[in-house]
């Protein structure tokens, strides 16, 4: 199996731990586990004895995360280390040498480097900005094939920020059924929507349908390394035979604190001081490309802990982001990443200072460009 560099997770591998400012992360500033937990949960973990956990994740976890999708129970549900492990036994699961998968782009690209390992002919739909980030469904349709086998979605989507409507949803899963294709749907920025209202998930609107959450990003707990993946019985059966090949089982205390944070009242919590955290800093972020004058343009993201701009600077993406790196200790991702130049994404999660500090950072840089 040949496989390509994974180029996002490996340009961020390589320099978020080695400047000043680092605005890559699109989740949110983690918590502390005095910020997560009571004395009394705190001094309880502190009696788990650190052996393995369930390998498909402890039953109350998985009949806690089964709640938040109506018409689950616990054996719809896998839980994995961090959702980019469900989105790979998925893949593995699902998928063989010579299938088709239609890819939502832009996107986060493991799927397309995956699946390009494992000999899966990956075919891109694009998200439209004239269209407010909306798919060309059109495009969709006319990719499909009688080898094309997964459409596979990112909503809320990564870099955009963006949220498919009901309508879209709708098209997509006639289309994924008058093909006899599988929905795999990436929900990992699902509780992240900037105006309270949790977006719709794709599960439980077509029955070839899987979806993949977690906690890295909507819930600020990336440190945790829980994800899951909801589906079928007999396929979530089939994922339980690969994660025997991958990781085993989650970590104990991991497993266990996540069926403590995603009770429902702890849930909204969590997910109510996330919000605010975004909304705060996109204001700030906004105030700051509007002080450029005609430098930027971008649609305000619905969800999510990114902005991804367009510049209006005669510079490759790659070149002004390494720039920036290397003269301001400051580390924002290249639209090249995604395909799309011409662009960066900027996180919006961070501390508020701390990222208003990385922009005047980034200003500097702009300010010799102009």
């Amino acid at each position: 199996m040949d496989i390509e560099i994974f180029k996002l997770e490996r340009t961020q591998s390589l320099w978020e731990n080695t400047v000043e400012f680092n605005l890559t992360e699109t989740g949110i500033h983690p918590f502390t586990m005095s910020e997560l937990l009571s004395e009394a949960e705190l001094d309880e973990l502190t009696n788990v004895r650190l052996g393995y956990g369930q390998t498909n994740g402890s039953i109350e976890l998985r009949e806690t995360i089964s709640g938040m999708y109506p018409g689950t129970d616990r054996e719809n549900i896998m839980v994995t280390s961090g959702s980019i492990e469900a989105n790979f036994v998925a893949l593995w699961t699902l998928l063989n040498p010579g299938d088709e998968l239609l890819l939502m782009l832009p996107n986060y690209m493991q799927l397309w480097g995956a699946a390009r390992g494992f000999g899966i002919e990956v075919k891109p739909f694009h998200l439209r900005e004239d269209r407010d980030w909306q798919p060309d469904l059109d495009e969709l349709r006319n990719l499909v094939g009688p080898k094309t086998k997964m459409i596979a979605i990112c909503n809320p989507n990564n870099p955009t920020g963006a949220i498919l409507s009901s309508a879209a949803m709708d098209e997509i899963v006639e289309i994924a059924r008058d093909a006899g294709a599988w929905i795999f749907s990436d929900e990992v920025y699902r509780g992240a929507e900037l105006n309270g209202q949790e977006s719709a998930s794709f599960y439980g609107r077509y029955e070839r349908t899987f979806v993949t959450g977690g906690l890295s990003k909507a819930y600020a707990l990336p440190g945790l390394r829980i994800g899951w993946l909801v589906g079928p019985h007999t396929e979530i059966s089939e994922v339980w035979k690969r994660r025997d090949y991958t990781t085993i089982s989650t970590p104990i205390l991991s497993n266990n604190i996540a069926a403590i944070v995603l009770q429902p009242d702890r849930r909204q919590k969590i997910l109510e001081r996330n919000r605010d955290i975004l909304n705060t800093n996109l204001d700030v972020l906004t105030d700051w490309a509007n002080s450029h004058g005609d430098l930027f343009s971008f649609r305000a993201p619905r969800a999510g802990g990114m902005v991804f701009l367009k510049y209006n600077l005669d510079i490759n993406s790659t070149n002004l982001v390494t720039k920036i790196r290397r003269e301001k200790s400051t580390f924002i991702v290249a639209g090249d990443c995604f395909g799309m130049d011409r662009r960066v994404r900027i996180g919006i999660g961070a501390e508020t200072d701390y990222l208003a500090r990385g922009l005047d950072r980034i200003s500097e840089t702009l300010a010799e460009l102009t």
